[in-house]
């Protein structure tokens, strides 16, 4: 175990020029429910046995009223840059014009960060869908695109040259295959039918959105966050690499491979045709536009055998184990980057997310999570090893600034480098807070 966290004096990520933040998303922490529409998390939270300990966002960390207080903490950790998200429902109205009062709250945000010199990375899409739109279809409705591009075309304008980086989604695997196929996630709609459809759909609005965001925004730096979970065979059999490969187009390079090579895997062709997205003439043209950085979320792999039935099975991760059940493996981080890195002409990376849910405890003020500072050291450790590989890697986010609400596992598990007493929003700093702020400071 370690109790701070270090770099080789040479790195890159040493540099000052090195960008570190932290990152949250909207609904996970802003709370401040009456003051927006719904969205398909109220829904998903709404309905009994869908998340964990039957908890909501109605509240969460009350960031939408302690923001002021937020960004000062985030200040107090000397970070180079946030990472937020805009929650839709708050600041489009059904109509589609803007809702002025929920533009404010953010504009406050972005113009409290400039003036404490921290760049603002904006989200435009983690997950909470208004409500309305799902009603009609959600991202089954090839319309909720043009939706979304309207949302970034009047938010970019509104927020003029506040915004240092956008990202038009976040973890659009998610959204399609645990929210319209899986079914764990909301809309919590299941089938094999819809997951490739939304994922398509969603991939549409990120190519409109770029289009609107160049025109709107030149200055900021414009792209997507996607997440990957690396795919490793149980065996060396010929049977397992081949189903382990099938298991990595499904779940990753889908998302990837029609950003760069505007077409999607040649496992397309294998799947039936009522699970095929409906691509439209020129889609794969707006999907495929020219950005400014890639968005890459990491937290673990997954390890899969042949299967008669499904073609892959994924079995059990081994230990050790993070709290929320994820294998702890950095060195899938390390061969994630360099195989993107070699199998697309990739622009800049980021690293938006990468953390750990651990069994965190406050015992006299104090959160000694010793753990969660040693899987940061490793996975910091594993970003290196990829820079000097030949990855141009330009930033690092901790997940998550503060303990918040964990989507379908409600408030059980804390990924927050910040403890959040969900009874008092009293905030405390982890020791992996405190090695994280040290980690840059001593750059």
């Amino acid at each position: 175990m370690t109790d701070k966290l270090s770099l080789p004096a040479n790195s890159v990520m040493s540099s000052t020029d090195f960008i570190y933040g932290v990152a949250t998303a909207s609904f996970q922490i802003e709370g401040g429910a009456s003051s927006r529409l719904p969205c398909i998390w109220d829904t998903f939270c709404n309905t009994p046995g869908k998340v964990a300990d039957g908890s909501n966002g109605q509240v969460a960390c009350d960031h939408f009223n302690l923001w002021q207080q937020d960004v000062e903490l985030i200040d107090s950790l000397g970070v180079d840059a946030y990472r937020l998200s805009i929650s839709w429902p708050r600041v489009i109205k059904q109509s589609g014009e803007l809702n002025q009062e929920g533009v404010d709250y953010y504009l406050a945000i972005l113009d409290e960060l400039k003036a404490r010199n921290i760049k603002a990375f904006v989200t435009l899409y983690h997950w909470d869908l208004p409500q309305y739109l799902e009603d009609n279809g959600g991202w089954l409705n090839r319309e909720t695109a043009y939706k979304f591009q309207n949302y970034a075309d009047k938010i970019s304008t509104a927020f003029g040259d506040r915004v240092y980086a956008y990202a038009t989604l976040n973890e659009p695997f998610c959204s399609a295959f645990l929210g319209y196929e899986a079914g764990i996630h909301a809309p919590g709609i299941k089938g094999k039918e819809f997951g490739k459809k939304a994922a398509h759909h969603l991939l549409l609005a990120h190519g409109l959105a770029m289009q609107v965001l160049e025109k709107n925004s030149p200055n900021s730096k414009n792209g997507i966050v996607l997440n990957f979970t690396p795919c490793y065979p149980e065996s060396d059999s010929a049977a397992d690499i081949a189903a382990t490969a099938f298991a990595d187009d499904y779940f990753n390079q889908w998302y990837i491979k029609p950003l760069f090579d505007a077409q999607y895997p040649e496992i397309l062709a294998q799947l039936p045709k009522e699970n095929h997205p409906e691509i439209q003439d020129g889609d794969m043209e707006i999907i495929s536009h020219a950005m400014d950085f890639l968005g890459v979320n990491f937290y673990t792999r997954a390890i899969y055998r042949a299967d008669d039935k499904e073609v892959f099975f994924q079995i059990d991760p081994p230990a050790p184990l993070t709290d929320i059940g994820w294998e702890i493996y950095p060195k899938a981080f390390t061969e994630l980057l360099v195989s993107l890195n070699e199998k697309y002409s990739l622009p800049p990376v980021y690293i938006t997310e990468n953390g750990a849910a651990m069994a965190d405890k406050l015992i006299d003020g104090v959160v000694n999570d010793q753990d969660r500072v040693e899987y940061y050291q490793t996975h910091l450790n594993a970003v290196n090893d990829a820079i000097e590989q030949g990855v141009k890697v330009d930033g690092y986010f901790a997940w998550s600034l503060m303990d918040n609400f964990e989507w379908a596992e409600g408030y059980l598990k804390r990924f927050g480098i910040v403890y959040v007493d969900y009874d008092t929003q009293v905030r405390t700093i982890k020791a992996s807070g405190l090695a994280y702020k040290a980690l840059i400071s001593n750059r």
